[in-house]
């Protein structure tokens, strides 16, 4: 039995408290993208094209009229890019937009998010600065974490391991390769580190591990976690990444991607992550 008050579980219900954080945290991220020179963009409800970036099992999906296949929106940053390149883009040379909307997960899970999308444009430090402005705003420090994707990536193809090791943070496997460069790769801390570290390393992976250094020194935030070695298995960021969290508790991440030979980069907060967050205080 199904009672009155009742609601499906992972959806979301806002109310006195609650609903009055999700607004201010929306219009004060609203009111910064608007100084940084962004538009917004909100993107329909239902797509065509879902399935082409999200695992088909997540998708809530029926058919059209004409009985092609629908789903209510999953994600949102293939969407507005797809939008963006291909129907907006005939009227407007715009490259910075942001969106404030929900996402929804089969069965029934409903995430809010803000987010930015940052068009032919591969500076990630960009979002990275933007994102911290949006959440210092609130007044939360979280640690952000810096990685990218292509190290577990070319180590998995040039030592011949499985990736799996890498997502799963298995670090006692990494160490039985008894590899001294890899060893303290794994142990990374600061910019100091990767500095005296550079050398010691393959030229395959060299350039990727600068790349992270260079990020680091375009950022002005005391609390970077370097992390060289993470891998999550991602639709679309496939280089240097980031994660703004506290404890176990993401407040949103983004980085750089390519859709369609076009550079980019992005984020994503999760308000309903940072209004917990907000309420625990």
């Amino acid at each position: 039995m199904i009672y009155k008050h009742e609601i499906p579980q992972s959806s979301r219900l806002y109310f006195s408290k609650s609903a009055k954080i999700k607004r201010d945290i929306e219009n004060k991220a609203s009111s910064i993208f608007y100084s940084l020179g962004f538009e917004e963009i909100v993107t329909p409800f239902f797509s065509y094209h879902q399935h082409s970036e999200i695992d088909e099992r997540m998708l809530i999906r029926f058919s059209d009229n004409d009985n092609n296949l629908l789903s209510i929106r999953a994600d949102s940053t293939m969407d507005v890019v797809r939008l963006i390149t291909k129907r907006v883009g005939r009227s407007t040379d715009q490259k910075k937009w942001f969106y404030i909307q929900p996402v929804f997960r089969y069965p029934s899970c409903e995430q809010y998010q803000i987010g930015a999308e940052y068009l032919e444009n591969s500076f990630v430090n960009e979002a990275i600065n933007d994102a911290l402005k949006i959440v210092s705003s609130l007044d939360l420090t979280p640690k952000l974490q810096i990685s990218n994707m292509k190290i577990p990536q070319i180590l998995s193809k040039e030592l011949d391991i499985d990736i799996d090791i890498f997502e799963s943070s298995n670090i006692q496997e990494i160490f039985k390769l008894n590899l001294p460069w890899l060893n303290r790769l794994a142990s990374i801390q600061t910019i100091a580190d990767i500095k005296e570290l550079i050398d010691m390393l393959p030229l395959f992976l060299k350039d990727e591990v600068i790349k992270i250094e260079e990020l680091c020194s375009d950022i002005d935030y005391k609390d970077i976690i370097i992390s060289p070695l993470f891998y999550s298995k991602m639709r679309y960021y496939d280089g240097l990444f980031f994660r703004l969290f506290r404890d176990n508790r993401l407040f949103g991440m983004g980085g750089a991607y390519r859709y369609e030979d076009i550079d980019s980069v992005g984020f994503a907060l999760y308000t309903d992550n940072l209004i917990e967050e907000l309420i625990s205080e």
